[in-house]
């Protein structure tokens, strides 16, 4: 994948030195681990029996591998998930033991309820990324009390880290990295944006991978499979980030066996793509500037902050800064060339640390471009932003689901829309996806059947999730999404960035609250939240 942070996975919170991870979409790590169980369960069956369904075959047994440390599997049910990697007639069976076609092998953790009386239905979590390894997002999960009442189910999407074959590309994170030395828009990076789309599809396809064969319509039929091995009858999905996407695909093409749907950092794959990504980016900074706008202390010390930042993208796109900045763990300094893209991407990031925000934008416009180049280099040149993401996931989706419904002409516009005073050369490559239509020529799968752009109808419950400091994915996507479920309560949270669930505890109780009561959700915590208190420089 080319040198960016894909634009719909979950940051990393609160970690306002660095951003860590940030550009990678690192889940924080280290989150406080919950009680074991409460007593003995009445009925626990999930995960315990080895079972074929069709060309499917789930097998209990060890955790699998993880990139970071997840202390919660140590008291996680696990197991594989084994399943065709191409489902479609038209495939030519290639050689595996034991099989007529390739499989591919799905890790599964199912961490059991705190209630010694779980509910019977439960929930399955659809990470971010595209490309997240949803084991990984487990301490995310447990941190927000979601398996309470529940059983919650990972199982880490084809090619993720813990999947067998394991579609990880660090060259692409490394070059992330070095890219933050070079200007965005310029040709020349251009090239090497391809040139490393190129050397991950060549790892992607020394594993034996049929590339096209990554996206949500075979990932959607892996889930279902897991649900129909495991033995449940009814199951609740609860998708974060990117998972909203899948999670809207699984709706309309495996319906049965859910009981309801959560979505928080919504994506509809009906509009997903550049053009959207830019009108996320409007709507989040707004959200962010209003609140400093109407906090007098922010608003008298940081007047006009929008304007300022309008600003700051047409000077550093036209007259590009450069600094160095040390990073940890790297042996020198680090180069940061902030022109007018790497701006708009510091902050779609930085929204998740808002209290921040407006005192590093009075700096850059003061001259120091410091705290701002040390955030970049920080996210990208973290530990946890080399090798975690799947690329060959990421590209299997952008490549078949949104780059052939979508022009450059088309981004520009959407761009232009959501930022009219900001340089063309900065449009045509949105937020986080610059270069994309170059790459996914690189990267060379056909495109997905049109259908997978329609919109999702369904009557099944559904809570919608949005942040309104979100500039990742726009907080209005909610609303859209809701057009079509007929059974969709939508909620925005306000001064909460991208995935609600992760920062806020009234979101967290909504959520489980939802879960237990599908139709009435407990939102009275809405009314006590207050905007954050942003930092004033002496």
């Amino acid at each position: 994948m080319p040198p960016r942070t894909t634009p719909h996975r979950r940051p990393a919170r609160r970690l306002p030195a660095t951003l860590a991870a940030a550009t990678a979409g690192a889940l924080v790590t280290g989150l406080a681990a919950l009680p074991a169980h409460a007593g003995p369960r009445t009925h626990d069956p999930i995960g315990t029996v080895a079972r074929t369904v069709g060309d499917a075959r789930f097998e209990p047994g060890p955790c699998p591998r993880t990139a970071d440390p997840v202390p919660d599997l140590a008291r996680a049910r696990c197991g594989t998930l084994t399943v065709p990697e191409d489902r479609s007639r038209s495939h030519k069976p290639r050689a595996h033991p034991g099989h007529g076609r390739r499989t591919i092998t799905l890790a599964v953790a199912i961490m059991l309820a705190q209630s010694s009386r779980p509910a019977p239905d439960p929930i399955v979590w659809f990470a971010g990324g595209p490309g997240d390894d949803a084991v990984s997002e487990i301490p995310l999960a447990t941190a927000g009390n979601l398996n309470r009442d529940r059983d919650v189910i990972f199982m880490s999407q084809r090619g993720t880290y813990s999947a067998d074959p394991e579609l990880t590309c660090p060259n692409i994170d490394r070059f992330n990295a070095r890219a933050l030395g070079l200007v965005s828009n310029a040709p020349a990076t251009g090239r090497l944006h391809v040139a490393a789309t190129r050397e991950c599809r060549h790892r992607v396809d020394g594993t034996g991978a049929e590339r096209r064969t990554y996206n949500d319509i075979e990932s959607s039929a892996d889930y279902d499979d897991l649900r129909r091995t495991l033995g449940i009858r009814k199951w609740n999905v609860f998708g974060i980030s990117y998972g909203t996407h899948l999670a809207l695909n699984y709706m309309r093409l495996h319906p049965k066996g859910i009981r309801s749907v959560g979505i928080d950092g919504i994506l509809p794959p009906s509009t997903a793509g550049g053009a959207v990504t830019w009108k996320a980016a409007r709507e989040g900074f707004d959200g962010l500037f209003r609140a400093c706008e109407q906090q007098p202390a922010c608003n008298t010390r940081y007047p006009n902050l929008r304007s300022t930042f309008l600003r700051l993208v047409s000077q550093l796109e036209a007259n590009p800064v450069t600094t160095t900045v040390t990073v940890p763990g790297e042996p020198e300094p680090v180069e940061v060339v902030l022109d007018g893209s790497n701006l708009v991407t510091w902050l779609t990031s930085a929204t998740h640390v808002a209290e921040g925000v407006p005192r590093s934008l009075d700096e850059l416009a003061h001259g120091n471009p410091q705290r701002i180049a040390e955030q970049l280099a920080g996210g990208k040149y973290s530990p946890q932003a080399i090798g975690r993401v799947a690329h060959g996931l990421v590209y299997g989706v952008f490549c078949s689901q949104w780059t052939p419904y979508e022009s450059r002409a088309d981004i520009v516009r959407g761009g232009h829309r959501a930022f009219p005073t900001f340089p063309r050369s900065m449009l045509a490559n949105a937020p986080q996806l610059a270069w994309l239509h170059d790459d996914c020529r690189a990267w060379d799968i056909p495109p997905a059947p049109p259908w997978i752009r329609d919109v999702t109808r369904s009557d099944i419950p559904t809570l919608a999730l949005s942040g309104g400091f979100d500039a990742q994915t726009a907080p209005s996507n909610g609303a859209y999404v809701a057009r079509t479920l007929s059974r969709a309560t939508t909620v925005t949270v306000p001064y909460v960035a991208h995935v609600v669930f992760a920062d806020s505890r009234c979101a967290q109780t909504i959520t489980t609250s939802f879960f237990e009561r599908p139709t009435a959700p407990d939102t009275r915590c809405l009314a006590g939240l207050q905007p954050p208190q942003f930092e004033i420089a002496p």
